[in-house]
């Protein structure tokens, strides 16, 4: 959920990119709430004008990290950026990969390009069933792709084809994530994806805020992809996110049941649904059933905790390109200790993960600079 292009887009393609701002733009937005945080004070946006008197911090941050997919994102908002960015396969991966991958899971392969995955199982889905072979596909992101009808390739074997390719895509392969993405038949004549998908990270760098929070004998929950994202790595709890709804219904949960530690959920839908999608109607939706669940949210918060809202990435909808974009990231933090102050731009989404680790009184992060002192209410 990007918040206008990053200085650095035209790089990434990205100059004209803006996925709140285009999004508002084209389609009449309804978020009372998050327009009473601040949303609207971030940047302009149509029908959520700023707040006379914000109920948030509000500000934006800028990626630091090169790239802009799903694992350096997280992994810089958790103090962990990537100066190095992971590797892409425009063309394709290569026999060397390939040839060892099909002979361990002994099938062949379709496909082993770039592209929509909404397309590719359209085009290749009903090859994929007469023959057996599996959909690979890649993307603009660090990602190997595998898709199979759930009746031909069930869901366990398609997650055991990808850990094999995980095993294989190290070193300079070494790909953000392998993610299996398993569909169906929707009964009339077309294949969709089924909320099957799980995602088969690197591991993620040391010293991040899990980590912290771990060592620190502080309860960590991860909520939806966070999971994979993170490769399972130092989280006690693990609650499902398959969609926005699950996500926010995780999110409540944790909220009731701990009272201390980190909380770290990701809504998956936004990008999922709708920005790879090009779907600006649905992404408009989904923001406002977002808004219309967050009162929820805001009433479960005890007197000392703090709820930050930020986003991994863009993904503008409304531009020809289905991939994600190079943008600053909105950031919203309310609680009842928290000076509504405006937070300007951040130069880092480790700015947030830094804050998070300074107020839990943790070790310091590798990256970010803290603001707590900013946002924090005096005694």
């Amino acid at each position: 959920m990007g918040a206008g292009a990053a200085p650095d887009a035209p790089r990434y393609d990205s100059a004209e990119a803006n996925t709140l701002g285009h999004v508002a733009e084209q389609f009449p937005l309804s978020l009372p709430c998050l327009q009473e945080l601040g949303l609207g004070n971030i940047l302009p946006l149509t029908n959520v004008p700023p707040a006379s008197v914000p109920k948030a911090a509000w500000g934006k941050m800028q990626p630091l990290g090169a790239g802009m997919d799903t694992t350096s994102g997280h992994w810089e908002i958790a103090g962990t950026p990537l100066l190095r960015p992971l590797p892409t396969f425009p063309k394709g991966f290569p026999p060397e990969i390939m040839e060892p991958f099909c002979a361990a899971v002994g099938r062949g392969v379709l496909g082993n390009c770039p592209g929509s995955g909404v397309e590719i199982i359209q085009n290749m889905g009903a090859e994929h069933v007469r023959s057996g072979d599996l959909i690979v596909y890649t993307s603009a992101d660090s990602v190997f792709q595998l898709a199979a009808h759930e009746n031909v390739v069930p869901p366990e074997q398609l997650y055991a084809y990808c850990r094999i390719a995980r095993s294989l895509l190290q070193g300079e392969y070494a790909v953000g994530r392998v993610i299996a993405r398993p569909f169906r038949d929707d009964g009339q004549g077309n294949y969709i994806r089924t909320e099957n998908r799980r995602d088969f990270s690197l591991q993620p760098p040391p010293g991040n805020l899990l980590e912290r929070c771990q060592a620190a004998h502080l309860p960590v929950t991860a909520i939806g992809k966070i999971h994979d994202i993170f490769a399972g790595q130092h989280m006690d709890s693990v609650l499902p996110g398959h969609n926005n709804g699950e996500s926010m219904s995780s999110l409540l949960k944790a909220l009731e049941e701990e009272e201390e530690g980190l909380i770290f959920a990701n809504f998956v839908d936004f990008d999922m649904l709708y920005g790879h999608r090009n779907d600006g109607a649905g992404y408009a939706k989904a923001l406002e059933d977002f808004d219309a669940a967050l009162p929820r949210v805001l009433a479960a918060l005890r007197k000392e905790d703090i709820l930050a809202i930020c986003a991994d990435h863009g993904n503008d909808p409304t531009t020809p390109s289905s991939d994600h974009s190079r943008e600053y990231v909105p950031l919203l933090l309310i609680g009842k200790g928290i000076r509504p102050v405006p937070l300007g731009i951040r130069s880092s989404f480790a700015d947030l993960g830094q804050t998070a680790a300074d107020y839990l009184g943790l070790q310091p992060l590798p990256s970010g600079s803290s603001f707590l002192s900013e946002i924090k209410q005096e005694d």
